[in-house]
């Protein structure tokens, strides 16, 4: 008896279980992959909440994102006031036009590089705007998909929702039929 206390002395004594940490160099322990996994998500979250969830304060930084909202509203109106322009008083529209017939090639390919890189930009940010909008989404939908699940049980349709249990009595009460006065009155009328 002393001899085999020993060995199960060595294999599973101190806190120690020899199986399982064998069996952990050829499988990897589910549960604490799990719980790594979970520790890497919600460190993720948070850098990911700490980078795009603090509003700056600075003078500068709000007038620079005034700046930055100008261009959109700019190139629209400027565009409707070249309209209204051609309409009131076309000859002075003609000779601004003949103007711009005038601007070389390269120039206009760099307005279109400079345009393209502000609504990039700007799609860009509004892109990653919502992403963190879905992200922070799909961290509720754990919660929403228990909510709903509760939600379900509760229905009346639902499987085992009118289970009296093991309760005899009350399973008896339930099949009884009960007194309707509509219904006794509604047999009355039919026989008389």
């Amino acid at each position: 008896m002393g001899l085999i206390g020993r060995i199960l002395e060595m294999v599973f004594g101190q806190g120690r279980n020899v199986v399982a940490e064998t069996a952990e160099v050829f499988r990897e322990n589910a549960e604490a992959g799990a719980r790594r996994a979970q520790d890497a998500q919600a460190q993720a979250m948070t850098q990911f909440g700490a980078e795009f969830g603090g509003a700056r304060q600075g003078g500068f930084d709000r007038f620079m994102d005034g700046l930055n909202r100008i261009p959109r509203p700019a190139l629209a109106l400027g565009t409707l006031g070249l309209f209204v322009a051609a309409m009131v008083d076309p000859i002075w529209f003609a000779s601004r036009m003949q103007g711009i017939a005038l601007v070389p090639e390269p120039l206009w390919w760099l307005l279109g590089v400079i345009v393209s890189f502000y609504f990039g930009a700007r799609h860009q940010m509004k892109t990653q705007d919502f992403q963190r909008d879905i992200a922070a989404t799909m961290a509720r939908a754990p919660q929403v998909i228990e909510n709903i699940a509760a939600l379900r049980a509760l229905r009346a349709d639902s499987p085992g929702a009118a289970d009296p249990g093991p309760d005899a009595a009350v399973t008896l009460s339930a099949v009884a039929p009960e007194e309707n006065p509509a219904l006794d009155a509604w047999r009355r009328a039919r026989a008389g």
